[in-house]
This record gives structure tokens, C-alpha cells and sequence, in this order.
């Protein structure tokens, strides 16, 4: 395994910056699912000492993206399917109600972001910059959702779209390799409900976007 992290690491905030450095490699598979995450090894890989490490290392499980197992230390998480599902579940449950919360308040300048975000999403999809077009897939809806004014609902779907990150990118670049759009049109389907001022429109969008990505998450863990 060869990540390149050593560069990427100056000497300023250091643990803020090996926490980016992992959790990037997490969310892009250079670090892959059940990946010991051994603190001297990492340490000597973003050519830090070894207390900035093992603080981002607690960073990660906090965030989901790793846990501890006894006896073995820490490694990148596995989800199984049933967890995926239950995360999907969450997710259409939490999201759904943020945009129909949100739906109604949101501004013609938040609509701007969004059209803005969609346009520069779609050029990352056609010049194959998966990780990109991902972010701001999520900017569209997070500008969305902040406008139901409601920041814990916010930050619990955000904390959810973190989990599900790696198997996003997988999904997308698996839809990228077969020329599957149906990812990206959604979000400016969206931004178009949102601006004939059609609330409900936009709550089943959203409720059918993420039944379509859970119809593919478990089609996916069917076949691998």
C-alpha cells in the first residue's frame, strides 16, 4: 500500500491534518474496509510522530469511519449489508423530513448555490472527477436541508453521508465505468421543483433518490 501521505502532512495542526490525510483515504479506498490502522506504521507514512496518529485514529472511530477490535487495535470499518441498509433507511427517513422542512424556506440566493452546484457537479461527472461531483452532490442537498433551520438534523444527516462515503464512490464509479447518469439527474430535477416553488415535488425527489441508491446498494451486495 502505497498512499503518498507524506507530503500532504506540514508541521502546523498536525493531527488536524493526518485526520484529513486518513479520512481521505478512507472515503477514496486507498485505505480499504477492515485495513489495520497500526499507529507507527501510519506515523511513519505521513512522517509524523506518533501522538498526532493515534489522536486521528480516535477522530476516525468517532466519526464511523473506523473501529476498535480487542486484542488488534484499530481498523478502517466494514459495514455489512444489514448495516448499510439500516444507514439507508435512516438516511430517507432524516432526509426526507429535511426537505420537507427545508423546501419551503429556502431562498432564491440558496437556489442560485444550488443551480450553481449542479452545473459544476455535472462538469465533474463528464470529466470523471468522482470525488468531486460527490461533495457537491451533497452541497445541493446540504443547502437545502440548512434551510429547514434545524442544525442537529443537519449534522446527523452529514455524520450518515460520512459513513456511507466509501460505498458512494464506489457505486459512482461503477455507474461512471457503465455510463449510468440516473446519479446525477436528480439534482437538478431538485433545484427545478424548488424553484416552481413545488414543495411536495421536491420531498418525493428526494424520498426516490434514495430509494434508487438503496435499490442499488443492495443489488451491488447481492452480486459481490
Amino acid at each position: 500500500m502505497s498512499l503518498h501521505m507524506a507530503s500532504l502532512v506540514t508541521p502546523t495542526l498536525v493531527a488536524d491534518q493526518v485526520y484529513e490525510v486518513l479520512e481521505n483515504a478512507i472515503l477514496t479506498g486507498s485505505l480499504e474496509s477492515g485495513k489495520p490502522l497500526r499507529v507507527r506504521d501510519l506515523a511513519a507514512m505521513v512522517g509524523t510522530s506518533v501522538m498526532p496518529v493515534r489522536e486521528a485514529i480516535r477522530r476516525l472511530e468517532e466519526a464511523g469511519l473506523a473501529t476498535r477490535i480487542p486484542h488488534k487495535g484499530a481498523v478502517v470499518r466494514t459495514f455489512t449489508a444489514a448495516e448499510l441498509i439500516h444507514i439507508y433507511d435512516v438516511r430517507t427517513i432524516l432526509e426526507v423530513e429535511a426537505a420537507s422542512q427545508g423546501a419551503p424556506q429556502v431562498s432564491r440566493k440558496d437556489m442560485r448555490l444550488m443551480e450553481a452546484s449542479c452545473g459544476k457537479m455535472q462538469k465533474a461527472v463528464a470529466e470523471g472527477r468522482i470525488i468531486e461531483a460527490l461533495d457537491l452532490d451533497e452541497d445541493v442537498l446540504r443547502t437545502l436541508y440548512r434551510a429547514s433551520g434545524n442544525p442537529v438534523l443537519v449534522s446527523t444527516i452529514e455524520q450518515l453521508w460520512l459513513q456511507c462515503r466509501p460505498y458512494k464512490v464506489m457505486g459512482a464509479t461503477e455507474a461512471l465505468a457503465k455510463n449510468d447518469n440516473s446519479l446525477w439527474t436528480p439534482q437538478p430535477a431538485l433545484v427545478q421543483a424548488l424553484l416552481n416553488g413545488d414543495t411536495a415535488a421536491a420531498t418525493t425527489i428526494t424520498a426516490d433518490s434514495l430509494a434508487s441508491a438503496l435499490r442499488r446498494l443492495e443489488l451491488r451486495l447481492e452480486t459481490h
